[in-house]
């Protein structure tokens, strides 16, 4: 009896998990062998007609440069700043530690047109400061790495702050003793970060680097909302800094093939499982050189 009570506690987030999760995943690898449209919602099997048409479409591939472009823009700084941001807040009061997480609370809408009028290319703040200091105007919503800059500065902004307090609580976490035990033995500060912290924060680390990996490739509304000039496809004139979420969004529901959207939204997952797969065994290697 008290192993049902115990199932029926934790009977309701697997109940939405199937419903939230496992099915939407599932129904969209059945989607992504019909070639369905959105309207006359008629499906036509075609099995894997939908992903052979992906190898070969070439605004697809672009998509993903930017989005791996944009990712790596973000997560690397992202990773660094918040572990710095994490010991400047190791001894600092719980107002500073609610002010850093601000900008996760704020509207990503909000972020996002805040954003594109900072950097926009006539009258934006950033080309205004560039300009007083004797630099030249960038366009950033018309140049492909200046773009992924833009967008990549507004991911870790948003989101550094969040991962910062992470890395904080894996970091308050490790013993006093141990850094105690370090300063005894002759280690100075440096010496203790990279011989007592670090090693002990490599789990917390790998959990920041995996959902920052989760995000970053499925980074959506920030590209979407950069570029307000009227006719552009959501995503830059020319697709300069259009990602495979934002492209998945508009094969969906502008162009409304819900079968090409659902195999590029399965291919996508698969690029997110194959890295999530290389941080762990690049962590695991680490590891297990670190203890021998």
């Amino acid at each position: 009896m008290n192993k049902f009570y115990g199932y029926l506690f934790i009977a309701p987030f697997f109940v939405v998990f199937v419903v939230t999760g496992l099915f939407p995943v599932v129904f969209t690898g059945y989607v992504s062998l019909f070639s369905w449209e959105l309207v006359d919602g008629s499906p036509r099997f075609v099995g894997p007609a939908n992903y052979l048409e992906l190898v070969a479409d070439d605004r697809f591939w672009t998509a993903v440069v930017n989005t791996f472009s944009i990712f790596a823009l973000s997560t690397g700084p992202q990773l660094v700043l918040a572990v710095v941001l994490a010991l400047a807040l190791d001894r600092r009061s719980t107002g500073w530690r609610v002010a850093v997480l601000l900008p996760c609370s704020m509207s990503l809408v909000a972020v996002g047109i805040i954003f594109a009028n900072l950097f926009g290319p006539n009258y934006g703040l950033v080309n205004t400061v560039l300009s007083g200091l004797g630099l030249g105007r960038v366009d950033w919503q018309g140049s492909r790495i200046a773009s992924h800059v833009a967008i990549a500065v507004m991911v870790n902004w948003r989101w550094t702050g969040y991962n910062a307090l992470v890395v904080l609580a894996g970091l308050q976490a490790i013993p006093r003793v141990l850094h105690e035990a370090a300063t005894v033995d002759g280690a100075g500060r440096w010496g203790r970060f990279v011989h007592v912290t670090l090693p002990l924060l490599r789990p917390t680390l790998l959990f920041v680097l995996v959902t920052s990996t989760i995000g970053g490739l499925q980074v959506f509304t920030e590209p979407k909302l950069f570029d307000g000039q009227p006719g552009s496809n959501n995503g830059g004139a020319s697709g300069q800094f259009q990602t495979v979420a934002l492209y998945v969004y508009q094969s969906a529901f502008e162009t409304q093939r819900l079968g090409y959207a659902s195999a590029m939204a399965w291919v996508l997952f698969g690029m997110v499982a194959v890295l999530i797969g290389v941080n762990h065994v690049l962590t695991t290697r680490s590891t297990g050189a670190a203890n021998h």
